[in-house]
């Protein structure tokens, strides 16, 4: 059963968003085709091997020469989002965590998939595949896929993304973009990476919090894993401490491995503001 907040909470993202949307992330979803479609596109006069079924003879006597009406091809995809749900995506510094953001970019992207009438499927992973929605179309669909995302409640803490792209490896769909939505921090998945990348159309999704980005200078912190539950003892005190170092380093490769294997990224944070640079993103790959 669905609780009543999740529901409002699913309500107020799908006002919001359809109208963030409405000509942003959503128009370069259909090709003008000659010949029989979907949806009308305008009438234009008869050329050479144009379909005489098309013809419109009420404009044809109007314009006294031949004229044709011309219909939109609508192209359909399958959209799969992979959503990381493990421990680390439980840490916030501020008032929302990285998995809220998460939850809400997919959102967003199922909307998006949904207006521009493409096949939207969910994927949720730990260190395993725990859920996962095939692709499907409508209004009734993306609602429940969102229920899902909303209430579903993690049986793992650990993260393998390694597992996750070896489960999407295995799908047969045509046409399908991949958006995998984590903070990446996963032990290495390059080989697995890069199987996907040849196969689908890859897109990462990363969402890190500030302090992961800087940790605040306020000398030595107990520090306790969220997937391992160790606790450990770190001095924040140095100019540039050992744990910023290594979550650059970590940054710093990965954007390297995305590079290499032509995976665009998308960088989200929590508690910082995120459609406009989605917006922005989707724009200049003129993906919508």
């Amino acid at each position: 059963m669905i609780s009543n907040d999740i529901l409002k909470r699913i309500r107020q993202i799908e006002i919001h968003t359809k109208r963030l949307l409405r000509g942003s992330l959503v128009g370069q979803s259909s090709s003008a085709v000659k010949g029989s479609g979907f949806e009308f596109d305008q009438i234009r006069e008869y050329q050479q091997g144009d379909d005489v079924r098309f013809i419109d003879w009420k404009s044809s006597a109007r314009m006294d020469k031949l004229m044709i009406r011309q219909y939109i091809e609508e192209r359909s995809r399958s959209i799969v989002l992979a959503v990381d749900i493990s421990g680390s995506t439980q840490f916030g510094s501020g008032k929302i965590s990285k998995q809220e953001v998460m939850y809400e970019v997919a959102a967003v992207l199922a909307l998006a998939g949904d207006m521009a009438k493409d096949r939207v499927g969910l994927l949720l992973f730990s260190d395993q595949v725990e859920l996962f929605i095939p692709p499907g179309t409508g209004q009734k669909h993306v609602r429940y896929l969102l229920e899902n995302l909303f209430s579903y409640s993690a049986q793992h803490k650990k993260t393998s993304i390694k597992v996750a792209l070896e489960y999407v490896a295995k799908f047969n769909m045509k046409d399908a973009v991949v958006f995998f939505i984590s903070d990446f921090i996963s032990p290495s998945f390059e080989k697995a990476l890069s199987i996907v990348a040849k196969k689908y159309e890859l897109i990462a999704v990363r969402c890190l919090d500030k302090n992961e980005l800087a940790m605040p200078k306020v000398g030595f912190l107990s520090m306790v894993d969220d997937e391992t539950g160790i606790l450990t003892t770190v001095n924040l005190n140095t100019k540039k401490s050992s744990v910023t170092s290594y979550c650059h380093k970590r940054i710093y490769n990965q954007n390297r491995m995305f590079n290499k294997y032509g995976i665009d990224l998308l960088e989200v944070k929590s508690g910082q503001p995120y459609i406009k640079e989605m917006v922005r993103f989707f724009q200049m790959r003129m993906l919508y």
